[in-house]
């Protein structure tokens, strides 16, 4: 039995609390900040989790606050920023084609950013920034096409997701093609990038994606409703009042446009946008797409992956991309095995 509470306003609002996802996202919130802190103080100079929260209130010494807010504290902010567009475009994704594996990695919405990333680094040698744009780019030429071939008197869920895959391969393949064009200096770059990895983020990687999610986030979390209405199917949401297609193209471009930019950002992390939202919603055990515990969950997983490789494998000795693929592929074969036993595939 699940405990929900109505809170109302003195001007007249009324809002349903669920209790339970409340108490789940405060509990991940709380994990994100710890693994945060701790990551802070792992490397070559190891500070403790103390000096590293006096330093953030600035009160640390010249030493500390220098390989905190200028090496260490973007990187993590990059790694927080990612993990939630991943998280909260994942939970999109799921919601909109109505299937566990409608995640970015399975549409090639991250191939896309990745074929993207690739000719601005095959075919112009470009800069940093250019990769980023090229990557961008990438991201939302892709989903534009899964959009339009998926198509028919509106979209659908498994029809989405069937062209996604077929996309994939496609930009697979072309990803595949790029590599041989280039030589072993941009190989040896293309490769690093595709992995999904967090070393070397700054400052200059915060901003665009705290922006970005500045005004996403509070657009996506604005049209929940519509979407959990239009889980009920499309001539339900209808006669509520939903614009169905209107929210749906919406909700897509802003699950492109955050996944586009956390793979600009990182490179194509896998798995965090198909685990995040499946893991949230079974710590909350609440229907619908439980958008913010997809978000706070995506930034936990992701902050928490890089922590674990550095303190196992040492600092820029194994990208996070490596350790996410990881954990997502067994979590993978685990709930394909979960659905089949269901009779669901």
């Amino acid at each position: 039995m699940r405990t929900t509470r109505a809170i109302r306003t003195p001007g007249g609002l009324s809002v349903r609390l669920d209790v339970r996802a409340t108490v789940v996202i405060a509990l991940i919130l709380l994990a994100a900040l710890t693994a945060s802190v701790v990551l802070i103080g792992t490397g070559d100079f190891p500070i403790p989790a103390g000096d590293v929260l006096k330093t953030l209130l600035g009160n640390g010494n010249a030493g500390q606050e220098f390989i905190i807010n200028e090496l260490r504290l973007p990187r993590v902010l990059v790694g927080l920023l990612v993990g939630a567009s991943l998280g909260l475009g994942g939970a999109l994704f799921q919601a909109v084609s109505r299937n566990p594996l409608g995640s970015p990695d399975v549409l090639g919405l991250s191939q896309g950013a990745t074929a993207g990333a690739l000719t601005m680094i095959v075919l112009f040698s470009g800069s940093a920034a250019q990769i980023t744009l090229g990557a961008l780019v990438g991201g939302l030429v892709t989903g534009l096409a899964i959009y339009l071939l998926a198509w028919k008197q509106g979209v659908h869920g498994y029809r989405l997701v069937l062209v996604g895959i077929g996309v994939s391969a496609i930009v697979t393949a072309v990803n595949g093609y790029l590599l041989t064009r280039s030589t072993l200096t941009e190989a040896a770059q293309a490769v690093v990038w595709m992995t999904g990895s967090l070393s070397g983020r700054d400052w200059a990687q915060v901003w665009p994606l705290l922006w970005l999610c500045a005004v996403l986030v509070p657009l996506v979390l604005v049209n929940a409703r519509g979407l959990r209405m239009m889980e009920m199917g499309d001539d339900v949401s209808h006669a509520l009042g939903v614009r169905v297609e209107r929210v749906r193209l919406l909700l897509l471009v802003a699950a492109v446009l955050l996944t586009a930019a956390a793979t600009a950002a990182a490179g194509p992390v896998s798995f965090v946008a198909l685990t995040a939202p499946q893991l949230a919603r079974r710590l909350t055990r609440s229907p619908g797409p439980n958008l913010l515990p997809s978000l706070c969950m995506g930034a936990t997983l992701l902050v928490t992956a890089d922590w674990v490789s550095q303190k196992v494998f040492g600092a820029d000795q194994l990208p996070v991309g490596v350790v996410t693929g990881v954990l997502g592929g067994v979590y993978l074969l685990w709930l394909l095995v979960t659905e089949r036993r269901a009779g669901r595939i």
